[in-house]
């Protein structure tokens, strides 16, 4: 697996992307509807060019397989194809981006508990709670940080 920080985001990138993350969340986010998850989807391309620093991760036959995008220390996003979840990639993109961009704090879906107990194994601890995510909708939030 290589990990790479992402400079130019062309099309096929990110649509490459985009199908890493739709297989991430129809494995790992059951709580939303097939139309919640396309509605995000739509948004997903935007967020992809515009986050700050866009992180990859390739398989031996140079396909991204993973990614992760943060903002200053903020863990903005992170998705593993399902068929590549519990290999090791999210593990690897999370320790380049704590070690390499200093990744201190990150939020998840309190509804995802699979990915909570990624975090906390990976050194994050809840200290915040919200009813609603950012676009105010009503899936929990927990903000964890590193400790």
């Amino acid at each position: 697996m290589k990990i790479s920080s992402v400079q130019n985001r062309p099309a096929a990138l990110i649509s490459q992307l985009l199908a890493v993350w739709e297989s991430s969340v129809q494995a790992s986010h059951h709580f939303l509807s097939a139309g919640k998850i396309a509605s995000i989807k739509t948004i997903v391309p935007q967020a992809l060019k515009e986050v700050p620093q866009l992180i990859t991760i390739e398989n031996d036959q140079h396909v991204p397989v993973g990614f992760m995008g943060i903002a200053e220390h903020h863990l903005e996003m992170l998705f593993i194809a399902a068929n590549e979840r519990g290999h090791g990639a999210g593990k690897a993109l999370l320790q380049a981006g704590i070690e390499q961009y200093g990744v201190t704090d990150l939020a998840v879906n309190e509804q995802n508990p699979l990915a909570r107990g990624f975090y906390e194994h990976m050194g994050f601890t809840v200290y915040r709670r919200s009813a609603r995510d950012e676009q105010g909708n009503p899936y929990p939030i927990l903000y964890m940080k590193r400790t």
